[in-house]
């Protein structure tokens, strides 16, 4: 099967894989985007305008690194992907980023079902006004059907802060707010710790979901 491969515009170095970094909030920003509402505007590969206000409803996990940190970003988004999108794992590349989302236990028969979207983002402000054309070019063919959000204007360090040389992870819930933003090599228990924290923030799109703040009506 054929799946999204790391672009080579990004020179990755295979070794971060293997060496990894504790995973954690990144510091300098874990204070201030914290139910923080972020409205990511940004152009893919193609040019396609893309913006996380039109996935509200729905949880966003920006996945980005620097070109140094590529090659475990790649795999990062590819992992979270297959877990949610499960069918992803046997589909061919053009049908890899539409596969159906896993469904939620016990969710209202007839109601749709929330996504995570999880979006590849390529940061690489160092790239000239003048190459980026031919940046767009080469990650075109290096990624022809899966859409890569590129920054050129370091956007993502400024929203939600980036380690360097590794992935980093910006989770939005579903009303666009910055749940939590983390940094370097997910091991299996901190993956799970990742899933089971977007799974709760799925749940909290079900029509007869309570808070603190608006409880259900006591019975008469």
């Amino acid at each position: 099967m054929q799946q999204p491969r790391p672009s080579s515009l990004l020179s990755p170095r295979p070794w971060l894989l293997a060496a990894g970094i504790a995973l954690g909030i990144v510091p300098a920003a874990a204070a201030q985007v914290a139910d923080r509402v972020v409205d990511v505007v940004l152009e893919d590969q193609f040019k396609n305008r893309r913006e996380t206000a039109l996935l509200r409803g729905d949880v966003v996990v920006l996945v980005y690194a620097d070109r140094h940190g590529a090659e475990a970003a790649v795999e990062t988004g590819r992992r979270l992907h297959v877990r949610f999108h499960p069918t992803a794992a046997g589909a061919p590349a053009t049908e890899w980023s539409r596969q159906p989302v896993v469904g939620l236990p016990g969710w209202p028969a007839g109601a749709r079902v929330p996504d995570v979207h999880v979006i590849p983002v390529a940061c690489i402000p160092e790239v000239p006004k003048t190459l980026r054309a031919v940046a767009r070019s080469r990650l075109r063919k290096e990624s022809e059907f899966v859409s890569v959000w590129l920054d050129f204007d370091d956007n993502m360090r400024r929203h939600f802060g980036m380690v360097p040389e590794t992935p980093n992870v910006a989770i939005l819930d579903i009303h666009g707010r910055t749940h939590a933003t983390l940094s370097g090599h997910l091991d299996e228990l901190k993956f799970e710790e990742v899933v089971a924290a977007i799974t709760r923030l799925r749940m909290q799109a079900r029509p007869d979901a309570r808070t603190a703040a608006l409880p259900a009506a006591a019975p008469r």
